[in-house]
C-alpha cells in the first residue's frame, strides 16, 4: 500500500510538471480503464459518491429543486429552482442548459424527481447533472456539505470511470490522497477488483495525461 502510494504521488508530480499555467485554475483528473467487464449486466454498471479526504479544492456551486424545502434550502446552496421555475424550463432549453453549466451539482426533493426527469432530463442526463435525491425528513446542512466534498463517479455504458480530484492548486500529497480514495473505492466496487483495472491516468485539465504504473 505504501509503494501504491509512492506511486500516486509522483504521478501527480509528473502530471503539475508537465503542464502549462493557464489564466484559470485548472481541474486535476483521474481516468480508470476498464477491461473484462460487461455493462450489458446492470450488476455491473454503478454510481458511486466518493467522500474525498481533502475535499474538492474549490467550492462547488449547487442548485437545488424544492418545493418543501425551499425555505429551509435557501441558505444553504447557491440556486433554488422551484416547481414554477421547472415548469418554464421545460419550455426554454437555453435557460436550462446555461443553469447546468454554471452549477456544479444538483440536489431534488424525491418527490419531485419523476417530474425532473420527464421534463428536464434530456438536458440534465447527458451533462450529468441527474439530480441526487433528498428523502423527506433529511438533515439538509449535513447532506449538502458532504455533496461538497464528494466525487461523483459513475460507470454506465463504456468502460472508463472519469471524475475530478481536486485542482491544481492543491498540494501534492493532498491530491494523492483523493487519487487513492477514489481509486480504492472503484476497485472494491468491481466484480473482479484489480484484474478489471487496464490502465490509471492522472491529468491536468489541459495538461498531458501521466499514466500511474503500478498499482
Amino acid at each position: 500500500m505504501a509503494e501504491a502510494k509512492a506511486v500516486i504521488l509522483e504521478s501527480v508530480k509528473k502530471a503539475k510538471a508537465g503542464s502549462k499555467k493557464r489564466k484559470f485554475v485548472q481541474s486535476f483528473d483521474l481516468s480508470i480503464n476498464l477491461k473484462n467487464i460487461d455493462l450489458k449486466k446492470p450488476e455491473n454498471r454503478f454510481t458511486l459518491e466518493i467522500p474525498l479526504p481533502e475535499g474538492r479544492g474549490k467550492e462547488l456551486k449547487i442548485a437545488f429543486f424544492a418545493d418543501a424545502y425551499a425555505k429551509d434550502a435557501e441558505k444553504l446552496v447557491d440556486t433554488i429552482i422551484t416547481k414554477a421555475a421547472m415548469e418554464e424550463m421545460a419550455r426554454d432549453k437555453k435557460r436550462l442548459k446555461k443553469l447546468a453549466g454554471m452549477h456544479d451539482f444538483f440536489m431534488a426533493e424525491t418527490t419531485l424527481m419523476a417530474q425532473i426527469g420527464k421534463q428536464l432530463g434530456t438536458v440534465l442526463g447527458p451533462r450529468g447533472k441527474i439530480p441526487k435525491p433528498v428523502p423527506p425528513k433529511t438533515d439538509l446542512a449535513k447532506i449538502i456539505e458532504a455533496a461538497k466534498r464528494n466525487a461523483r463517479v459513475a460507470l454506465k455504458e463504456t468502460p472508463v470511470v472519469h471524475v475530478s480530484v481536486g485542482t491544481e492548486s492543491m498540494e501534492d500529497d493532498k491530491l494523492a490522497r483523493n487519487v487513492e480514495a477514489v481509486y480504492n473505492a472503484v476497485v472494491e466496487k468491481l466484480p473482479k477488483g484489480r484484474a478489471s483495472i487496464r490502465s490509471v491516468y492522472v491529468k491536468l485539465t489541459m495538461g498531458t495525461p501521466v499514466k500511474v504504473e503500478g498499482i
